[in-house]
């Protein structure tokens, strides 16, 4: 079934399931993310419970075992993803077999680091760098978690815990949370410092009328 890209609401699969999985977890666990909401306005580090990062990884390990191979696991998250939501399809011009693989590898890098905070931080951030040129939103950041959600519960059954599927909506929200705020507040700084580059080195460049200015 296609996802309103425009809803804003956060539907959940096992939601009633999840409600007390997550008080726990919020109550063990420190900062300000979470399962349900989608940070955009700070960019700080994740620290997840040890034992939903465990869960995490245990279930990814899982689901990536019942592929034949990792671009079979890639390709899934794909065909979930743009199955959901088709006009996402839209944002990307990457072939389908190299789009896949790179998100299943970067699915890898993040679950791999749940245990250091620091280093997500960076992944992370390096791959808001790569996204820059995206108009990543809430609505789609949301689509892309449940969908998510939705193929591990599929494929995972009773061994997608409600601890597990918990940490992987906080991961995923604290992603797409990043990848806003990073094209919010470094778009600017980027512009900058390439009219800097562009002077420096006697290139032309775009005034802020709009015009191109010759570097003296």
């Amino acid at each position: 079934q296609e996802v309103d890209e425009g809803e804003r609401d956060q539907p959940g699969v096992g939601d009633s399931e999840m409600d007390g999985v997550a008080e726990d977890y919020a109550a063990r666990s420190s900062g300000i993310y979470n399962a349900n909401e989608v940070k955009d306005q700070v960019f700080e580090e994740l620290r997840i419970d040890p034992q939903v990062a465990q869960e995490v990884q245990a279930s990814w390990k899982a689901f990536c075992a019942t592929a034949e191979t990792i671009e079979a696991a890639g390709d899934a998250v794909y065909s979930a993803l743009f199955g959901a939501v088709p006009t996402l399809q839209t944002l990307f011009k990457t072939p389908r077999a190299v789009m896949a693989m790179r998100f299943v590898n970067a699915l890898n890098l993040l679950i791999s680091a749940l245990h250091d905070p620091p280093t997500l931080k960076i992944l992370t951030e390096t791959y808001g760098f790569q996204h820059l040129d995206l108009d990543v939103t809430i609505p789609r950041i949301v689509a892309f978690r449940e969908a998510v959600i939705v193929l591990l519960s599929e494929e995972l059954g009773t061994r997608f815990s409600p601890m597990a599927r918990d940490g992987f909506a906080t991961l995923l929200n604290y992603m797409g949370g990043a990848f806003v705020y990073i094209r919010v507040q470094y778009a600017e700084r980027l512009a900058c410092l390439s009219r800097s580059w562009a002077l420096a080195n006697g290139r032309s460049t775009v005034g802020e009328d709009g015009e191109e200015e010759e570097a003296e």
